[in-house]
């Protein structure tokens, strides 16, 4: 904490660093949260910045932090010097073989519940003295430019800004109820799916009606119909253990209910596209030696809890 608060009010610390934090952070109010200082304090360096170098680097309130061009060129900066020097840190402190520091995760709620919480606090009692913040979210995130160390994703990597580790093996699949299947009758073929109430979930702004499997070298893209639909993958399993229909859901959520005949793969031999689950951070930066670290830690630990499907 004091170290904290000199970087604000003090020379001892340098403004690069100082920024760096303020850049990434969403406000005033969080930056000031991660010195564990007031937002006075945090304002008041800012304008001591600003001052010097003549130029405003950035519009804000307590509600709102946004960079100016002037911000942005610094900050870019700043994110480089203090990635070096966080890294000779942690060189430093590798010496004793001690790990130090926060790590801001990021991921989706069905995950971030059922699998990436317990193993972040796993981590947390192996490694005490490191910090480490989970935020569950079921939006989109650009992780550039954010406070986030990690972003944990399912599926294909769009952004080739960013740099990711894949966690494990994971693929989406078509399933139902035995109840279901007894009533209705099993589809032998993707056409069948028309006849069929379809469960649907809807994420992010993705057209979420059509489920795309591979034949042979190509993918195709079946539009389904159903009278059920949610945003929550959670919601969409029980809906369908309860044999209201079919549903498309990764493995690791229904691979155990697979495995125990709660529900059965229907068109096994027809497979969908890659679903990695995936920890996804900003290319341009080394990687501290603790934020490594918590990646190893997640994907040793997925291979644990998620077990019956191939890696």
């Amino acid at each position: 904490m004091e170290k904290k608060e000199a970087a604000v009010t003090g020379a001892s610390t340098d403004d690069v660093t100082f920024f760096d934090i303020v850049a990434r952070s969403r406000s005033l109010t969080e930056a000031a949260r991660e010195f564990g200082v007031s937002v006075s304090s945090v304002s008041k360096r800012l304008a001591q910045m600003e001052a010097r170098l003549g130029v405003l680097l950035v519009q804000r309130s307590t509600r709102r932090l946004t960079l100016t061009p002037e911000g942005e060129r610094y900050a870019a900066g700043a994110a480089v010097i203090a990635a070096q020097l966080e890294e000779l840190e942690d060189s430093i402190a590798e010496q004793r073989h001690e790990l130090r520091g926060r790590v801001h995760v990021r991921s989706t709620i069905g995950l971030g519940r059922a699998h990436i919480a317990p193993l972040l606090a796993e981590f947390a009692e192996r490694s005490p003295k490191v910090q480490v913040d989970l935020e569950l979210s079921a939006l989109p995130l650009n992780i550039a430019g954010t406070g986030f160390d990690i972003d944990i994703r399912v599926g294909a990597l769009q952004d080739s800004r960013l740099t990711a580790t894949r966690l494990w093996v994971n693929r989406r699949v078509l399933c139902a109820s035995p109840e279901y299947l007894r009533r209705n009758g099993t589809p032998a073929s993707l056409k069948e799916l028309a006849q069929h109430n379809c469960i649907i979930l809807r994420e992010n702004e993705s057209d979420y009606a059509l489920w795309r499997f591979e034949t042979g070298e190509r993918e195709v893209a079946i539009r389904v119909a159903g009278n059920l639909i949610s945003n929550d993958g959670d919601v969409i399993t029980q809906w369908c253990l309860a044999g209201r229909g079919l549903v498309m859901r990764s493995l690791w959520h229904v691979e155990p209910l697979l495995r125990d005949g709660s529900l059965i793969q229907v068109l096994p031999d027809i497979p969908t596209p890659s679903a990695d689950i995936a920890a996804v951070y900003a290319a341009a930066a080394p990687l501290p030696r603790r934020t490594r670290a918590v990646i190893d830690h997640l994907k040793a630990g997925l291979g644990r809890r998620i077990t019956g499907a191939q890696r």
